[in-house]
């Protein structure tokens, strides 16, 4: 029975001695007349009995663990970049200066009497087939190529023909006008060469509407 009790008794400090603590406990170590021993945790030993005290100190806490793997996570500071006016560029294409084309010189109207100017020449409204329209001189534009899908088969075009229609008598200046203002917006977004040919053709039109009857007051 002595022996039991012996055991329990050092199960009971062994237990303490691993659970956690925040503060000091007093462990009573209690002899009985009849040799019987106890272990007693906080509590004194009863009357008639030998009595050992110890002191057990609190466990230290254990700090708290870290991300797994043992990473430990550091931000990084924020980047600002420099201001822009540290930049120099000391190499590659410059830009130019944006600028608008220069407009052709007009002609000048022909001195004409009123009852002396023509109306101007016929002139069509033209429908291609993807629904686009504009006017042309011509009533019969050539047909388009329009490139179909092989696959990746070779490579294939289908001609595509603008269906056209003269404009009447009555709306024949303001079709004249409206070719003046697509050639127009063909020069000034055209490069290199092709501009001096369109601003040509954005006289001579300008010039069929400044000496026809499209010039006189409505």
């Amino acid at each position: 029975m002595r022996r039991v009790a012996v055991a329990l008794g050092l199960v009971l400090l062994l237990c303490l001695s691993m659970a956690p603590a925040q503060d000091g406990s007093t462990i009573y170590r209690c002899t009985a007349a009849s040799g019987e021993v106890t272990i007693q945790n906080g509590v004194p030993c009863p009357a008639g009995s030998r009595q050992e005290i110890r002191k057990v100190d609190a466990l230290p806490s254990r700090p708290p663990p870290q991300a797994s793997g043992g990473l430990v996570v550091v931000e990084e500071p924020v980047y600002t970049p420099p201001p822009l006016s540290n930049f120099v560029q000391v190499a590659g294409p410059q830009d130019e200066p944006i600028t608008g084309p220069e407009r052709p010189d007009l002609p000048r109207p022909a001195q004409l009497a009123d009852a002396e100017r023509l109306p101007p020449p016929p002139i069509y409204q033209c429908e291609t087939w993807d629904n686009d329209s504009y006017v042309s001189e011509d009533p019969s534009p050539k047909p388009r190529c329009v490139r179909l899908d092989t696959a990746g088969v070779g490579a294939a075009c289908e001609n595509k023909y603008d269906v056209c229609a003269r404009v009447g008598d009555k709306a024949a200046c303001d079709g004249w006008k409206r070719r003046q203002r697509e050639i127009e917006s063909g020069w000034r977004h055209a490069r290199g060469a092709e501009k001096p040919a369109l601003q040509e053709e954005f006289a001579r039109v300008t010039k069929i509407l400044v000496d026809s009857t499209c010039a006189l007051p409505p």
